[in-house]
């Protein structure tokens, strides 16, 4: 094997993997915060339905995203960073959605979760990539 395919090869597992962990904490968010919820509520004196999530799981769910976004960005590119997290939280958002969902919306709601966990940890991981870099030098 040639000196630079082996170099190739050996930055590749560190991506690979640091990809894959990427993928788990960004799945294990959709779990921890938005998994668990499926019902809709009806307020009895408005008759106004919310749901299926509460505002305080949306909110930790974001921040939480942010926080795997940025750190992803610190060790990885956001080249990679922003398609991994956005398909590892659209797929099992999207197979929820659709299993319970009975008026067929469920695809337009996959692409705009798609659409903001692409754009909100492209600002994430980029601001890190560029802090680091400020603050390091490589």
């Amino acid at each position: 094997m040639t000196t630079h395919l082996r170099s190739v090869l050996s930055g590749a597992q560190p991506t690979l993997l640091g990809g894959l962990l990427l993928a788990a904490a960004t799945v294990g968010t959709w779990l921890a915060w938005l998994s668990w919820n499926t019902g809709y509520r009806i307020d009895p004196e408005t008759g106004a339905t919310s749901g299926p999530y509460a505002v305080w799981q949306v909110a930790g769910c974001v921040l939480t995203l942010a926080v795997v976004a940025a750190a992803g960005g610190w060790w990885l590119s956001p080249w990679l960073v922003v398609p991994v997290m956005a398909v590892a939280f659209t797929v099992p958002w999207a197979v929820h959605a659709a299993s319970s969902d009975r008026t067929g919306l469920w695809g337009v709601g996959a692409m705009l979760v798609l659409m903001g966990t692409a754009a909100g940890s492209a600002v994430f991981s980029l601001a890190t990539r560029l802090l680091r870099l400020r603050l390091t030098g490589s």
